[in-house]
């Protein structure tokens, strides 16, 4: 286990990842205390994966992550060939993501005050992920450019996205405010100079929800995100710039996005509509063929 995280430390996996993978080993050598890991082999890995779905009734991601972990285990450190068992995953279901809508989030906000309404805004003006928002460092707001650096994204990877100018005055206020100022990270604990928990951004957040009546949403912090690119696609911004701010690696994720537009679906004719209206019907029909 020591050299496993030796490896994956030197390939530069993130503290977070490094937790998972090791927590899935662990659990995979616990599951079978007498057989040295050099005796793992697929009936093994085959048997531990149907354990999970059977008597735990693991997700998906659940055992993807498990595969992934054992993977680079044999790969990486015993040095032994390994093929993903993904037929052996639960078939992915297809779950549109929880999105507020603009009233609720003005609804939000409301009810959100000083750090609380500084978190809820940076989620849903920029698209931050959780762990990206946590590790956002004064020096990473980039007034004069109207944007944020984000250093800290998913794969490691560096991106830009949108600075708020409300957003930016909000945190103006909240730094003046504070008797202690933060040292490094915008939001810090209660150690100077170290990064707000990130139960702690959650819970605060929760509680915004809850004094608006929204505590029924689920994945409170994520639908600021989901929402963040939703009403960006429905006020006319294209999908590509929207891959980009939210940092991701392929377009096929952030095309998630077009089944939950509001403005484009709320403006569709049912057939049932359209056939008392048959002229009208014809007329649209003509305009579209003469913009194609």
């Amino acid at each position: 286990m020591e050299q496993m995280v030796r490896v994956m430390e030197s390939a530069r996996y993130s503290p977070k990842s490094i937790l998972a993978y090791m927590r899935e080993v662990r659990f995979l050598a616990e599951y079978y205390p007498e057989l040295p890991p050099e005796q793992w082999h697929e009936k093994q890995i085959i048997d531990y994966m149907l354990y999970l779905q059977k008597v735990h009734q693991a997700s998906r991601s659940k055992c993807r992550m498990f595969a992934q972990s054992a993977a680079f285990f044999f790969r990486q450190v015993i040095k032994r060939p390994y093929e993903l068992p993904s037929k052996l995953y639960p078939r992915k279901e297809f779950k549109l993501p929880t999105v507020l809508t603009v009233e609720e989030i003005k609804q939000l906000l409301a009810h959100a005050h000083g750090k609380q309404r500084c978190i809820i805004e940076l989620f849903y003006s920029s698209g931050m992920r959780l762990e990206e928002l946590q590790r956002l460092k004064m020096v990473d707001i980039e007034a004069s450019q109207n944007r944020i650096r984000i250093n800290h994204g998913k794969g490691n990877r560096q991106r830009l996205t949108i600075l708020s100018k409300k957003c930016l005055e909000s945190l103006r206020t909240y730094y003046r405010e504070q008797e202690n100022k933060p040292k490094v990270y915008l939001f810090e604990g209660q150690k100077p100079g170290e990064p707000m928990h990130c139960r702690s951004i959650q819970h605060s957040v929760m509680l915004a929800y809850k004094n608006a009546g929204l505590s029924h949403k689920t994945h409170i912090v994520h639908a600021l995100r989901h929402s963040f690119a939703t009403h960006l696609l429905d006020n006319g911004v294209d999908i590509h710039t929207i891959k980009e701010l939210l940092g991701h690696s392929d377009i096929k994720t952030t095309t998630i996005y077009l089944h939950l537009q509001s403005k484009k679906r709320n403006a569709l004719i049912s057939p049932l509509d359209a056939l008392d209206h048959p002229s009208d019907e014809i007329s649209l029909i003509e305009k579209g063929k003469k913009m194609i």
